[in-house]
């Protein structure tokens, strides 16, 4: 009953237009686990060569039609594979069921969030209770270091919370 999805608008499927604002409604919006580039474009040869710091936003749904997700925590569950990039994340600055900012393009910062690196559920970022049906933003940045060498890259996201049922 959870869903990752695409910020961007409520017709977005494109992950490089997931710089905030609505959530994707469609089902092309939903990010789907172990596909590639589910989020993040192929780094550029420019772009590794010089580094390049990108920002992209989603949101994690809870689609239970009447349980609350209780005391949610979000962490990165699988570091970059890559030792040339590194990702970091951050919780949104607006409140469940918000619509996250929208920022200029994908080498802008929110203006608010900070971004750290919790690599454990007990470091992980609070959320809090996501109601029945509402969700919550969550930015994550990806540092791409200079002179990177090409890689096959993955990295992963995991949310955790508990029910009253």
């Amino acid at each position: 009953d959870i869903e990752y999805r695409l910020s961007g608008g409520a017709s977005n499927t494109d992950p490089a237009a997931a710089l905030g604002g609505a959530m994707s409604t469609v089902a092309g919006g939903i990010i789907t686990s172990g596909n590639a580039n589910n989020l993040w474009d192929d780094v550029s040869s420019s772009e590794a060569a010089a580094g390049d710091t990108e920002y992209r936003g989603f949101y994690v749904k809870n689609k239970h039609a009447t349980l609350t997700w209780e005391n949610v925590v979000v962490w990165i569950d699988s570091l970059t594979s890559s030792a040339d990039t590194e990702f970091d994340i951050a919780l949104a600055d607006e409140a469940v069921n918000v619509a996250m900012e929208t920022i200029a393009n994908e080498s802008t910062a929110p203006s608010g969030p900070s971004f750290t690196r919790p690599t454990t559920k007990g470091a992980g970022l609070s959320i809090g209770n996501i109601p029945a049906g509402q969700y919550k933003g969550i930015w994550i940045k990806r540092t791409v270091t200079a002179g990177a060498a090409a890689a096959n890259d993955s990295g992963s996201i995991r949310c955790e919370g508990d029910t009253a049922a």
